[in-house]
């Protein structure tokens, strides 16, 4: 990296989002997740660069940085497009029913595979089941334009609360001890601790966007958001609540019925804003997904990810992910099951928080070309799930 002009590099750097940006546009003609064709892209640059002997090297935490920034940015956008109100109980409930039970289900199914296969401590494996077991909004969310609204609206939510309870209960899981009583009240007390301090940030954060009067207020906004998350982290504070929160809030200020709140900050003044700060989160969620996905396509040894040993967990994991989430979309939901159980797929998330994992808690037989497989198989199922899908005849007249 050291050895191009920065010329070069700003062409490159551009040249990548150009081709995000049509990367975009081809997913909703050809049905194919956006950031598979980005990992793609990434393999591909790492095997030309092999192949003509050159020697890129990232620096190690650019990947970890950018998941982190990337991570803030899809919970606040979870947040943006939670919409709640008595009409949407029954959706509320379901989605978050499925996201909860699909990945218990997941994180138990895992657990015991990778402890049968791997022989190591049951409180490891489940520390590596919950990243594995977490649906990515990150990839769901841009893949859903040829699903009816219905379909489209499960899974937004389904995705996001997926993200949320993946991340609560893996850090609760990697905070020392797990099954004590000091430990879960620990942790429920820090949730709380955490919910308060969003309604105080949420307020803070509110004063700053409507009475501002400089035009530069939501990257501001961002860098307050990056400094609760990392802050919350040093006090082992579930800090994303606060960022979940903030996101209810701005999206859902109706649902207040403080008077005094309600003049100081006016309902029109409030949606404005909630458009503007949905329109540039989902454009930094774009460029950081851009780049994280193409980065860690350049980190995978496709020679590792496609070793047979690995090939063969890899599958069990995703057969287990596909089981899990079949079974409760069929026989708890009793509802059409396709293209939902084709939705599994894994990412962002995942990916950040196993980096995220301590020493104290790694698998030493673990692979990383597991991990690697159960993205890529996951996302390419995912991926036929959208291209053999049609809309039926109920769901048009639905739809219409």
């Amino acid at each position: 990296m050291h050895n191009l002009s920065p010329e070069l590099l700003i062409i490159i750097v551009s040249s990548v989002v150009v081709v995000s940006y049509i990367f975009s546009i081809l997913s909703k003609y050809i049905r194919v997740p956006s950031v598979l064709l980005l990992l793609a892209a990434g393999i591909s640059a790492r095997v030309i660069t092999q192949n003509y002997g050159l020697n890129i090297v990232f620096p190690e935490h650019l990947t970890e940085i950018l998941g982190s920034v990337g991570l803030i940015m899809i919970v606040l956008e979870a947040g943006l497009d939670l919409k709640l109100n008595r009409s949407k109980v029954k959706l509320i409930r379901d989605s978050f029913f499925a996201a909860l039970v699909i990945f218990v289900f997941s994180v138990a199914g895992i657990a015991l595979a990778l402890h049968y296969w791997l022989h190591e401590e049951i409180i490891r494996c489940i520390v590596y089941a919950i990243p594995l077991s977490i649906m990515s909004s990150s990839i769901v969310i841009p893949s859903l334009h040829h699903l009816t609204e219905a379909k489209k609206e499960f899974l937004v939510y389904e995705a996001s609360f997926s993200d949320i309870l993946g991340i609560l209960i893996f850090n609760y899981f990697i905070g020392g001890e797990v099954l004590s009583t000091k430990a879960m009240g620990t942790f429920l007390l820090s949730i709380v601790i955490a919910i308060v301090l969003s309604l105080v940030f949420s307020i803070i954060l509110f004063v700053i966007i409507t009475k501002s009067k400089l035009n530069v207020r939501f990257f501001l906004i961002f860098a307050l958001l990056l400094i609760l998350y990392e802050g919350g982290k040093l006090f082992n504070l579930p800090s994303l609540i606060i960022i979940l929160v903030f996101g209810l809030f701005m999206n859902n200020w109706e649902l207040v019925k403080i008077k005094k709140l309600d003049l100081l900050f006016p309902k029109e003044k409030v949606e404005e804003t909630t458009l503007l700060l949905h329109s540039l989160t989902a454009e930094s969620s774009f460029l950081i997904r851009t780049f994280f996905f193409i980065l860690f396509g350049f980190s995978i040894d496709i020679n590792a990810a496609l070793n047979s040993q690995v090939v063969l967990i890899g599958s069990a994991l995703v057969l287990v992910l596909f089981l899990a989430r079949y079974l409760y979309l069929r026989f708890f939901l009793k509802e059409s099951v396709y293209p939902e159980v084709m939705f599994i797929p894994r990412g962002l998330i995942t990916i950040l928080l196993f980096y995220k994992i301590p020493e104290s808690l790694t698998l030493q037989s673990f692979n990383n070309g597991i991990l690697f497989f159960v993205i890529l198989a996951s996302a390419v199922i995912m991926m036929l799930g959208m291209i053999f899908y049609k809309k039926q005849t109920v769901d048009l007249v639905e739809e219409d």
